[in-house]
């Protein structure tokens, strides 16, 4: 069968779908397919919706076939989409964190805080209108609950660090785990010899380092043979990427209290920020100039600064 250049199918009927957010390689929503029932885990912005439905018809799948919506957390690039998508899965239950639930439910609130972040113009373009999911419709997860797709169990991680309405999804038949962005991200851009680089995401309003530790390690001791980023696609070796992940995960906190309060310190992290990666990528043979890593990694720079910003005043206040 051949599919549309957005599909990547990995195999054991996962399947990457390219959502074309920001550029392509840089976003995926996932499609698990089991015995002709299927789950979407994390959908990208209500602009890659046709991309979804596209899927769905080059498998031959019917829209009724969907059985699962789960998005990772509600951060935009991963559930953005969530109730456009719904309003064409008729058969479809949304499963989301019960910290994030609410705002799927009724996304005023999640508009606004990424309005705060993003701009208008920004929302415009790369957002749009976010539409809400019937109540009815939306379950909420638990740590270890089974979430079953004929047959097949994914199972449920409580993963905070990166958001607190973040979980993972275990999947035990394809030994690989749904990240979201828990585990970091990693453009493929940046792999060298077949081996992929990996850093982490502090992107604004929940990073919190020891939490999200904690979920890495979790997530590892599984002894996943696939990560299922969304950022982007599969990759393996999770060991090494393990490593490298709370390396610089131990670099961006130590950078962080390097540099001082003030008016300068948002451009001072991001440099900051640039230096660690510039590194570790150099040291994992990266090629690259730095003015391409530098375009590749120019919205990380300003989203992990921001978040980075954002947990030292909580930590500066005292707030958990």
């Amino acid at each position: 069968m051949s599919l549309p250049s957005f599909i990547q199918p990995i195999g054991d009927g996962v399947y990457a779908i390219d959502t074309g957010f920001q550029r392509e390689g840089f976003d995926a929503a996932w499609l698990l397919v089991q015995d002709g029932r299927a789950a979407f885990i994390d959908t990208g912005t209500n602009f890659a919706v046709p991309r979804l439905l596209g899927a769905l018809e080059a498998l031959g799948l019917q829209r009724e076939a969907v059985e699962m919506v789960i998005p990772t957390h509600v951060h935009l690039d991963h559930a953005g989409g969530v109730g456009q998508l719904m309003q064409e899965l008729p058969a479809a239950t949304l499963w989301a964190h019960p910290r994030g639930a609410r705002h799927l439910i009724d996304p005023r609130v999640l508009y606004q805080g990424a309005l705060a972040v993003y701009g208008q113009e920004e929302m415009d373009r790369s957002y749009g209108r976010l539409v809400p999911v019937d109540a009815a419709r939306v379950k909420t997860t638990e740590e270890g609950m089974a979430l079953n797709l004929a047959g097949r169990t994914l199972r449920v991680l409580d993963t905070p660090g990166h958001a607190r309405h973040h979980h993972c999804l275990w999947d035990e038949a394809s030994r690989g785990v749904f990240t979201g962005d828990t585990f970091g991200l990693s453009y493929r851009e940046f792999d060298v010899d077949g081996k992929a680089w990996i850093f982490p995401t502090s992107t604004p309003v929940q990073f919190e380092p020891g939490p999200l530790c904690e979920s890495v390690n979790r997530i590892a001791a599984l002894k996943p043979e696939k990560l299922y980023l969304t950022h982007f696609a599969a990759v393996s070796d999770v060991p090494r990427l393990q490593s490298l992940f709370l390396e610089l995960l131990d670099g961006m906190v130590a950078l962080a209290h390097q540099v001082p309060a003030g008016a300068g310190r948002h451009e001072g992290l991001k440099a900051r920020l640039f230096d660690l990666y510039l590194g570790s990528l150099r040291a994992h043979g990266c090629a690259l100039s730095d003015a391409q890593i530098h375009q590749l990694l120019e919205m990380d720079l300003e989203l992990n600064a921001q978040g980075i910003e954002v947990w030292l005043e909580k930590e500066a206040k005292g707030a958990g």
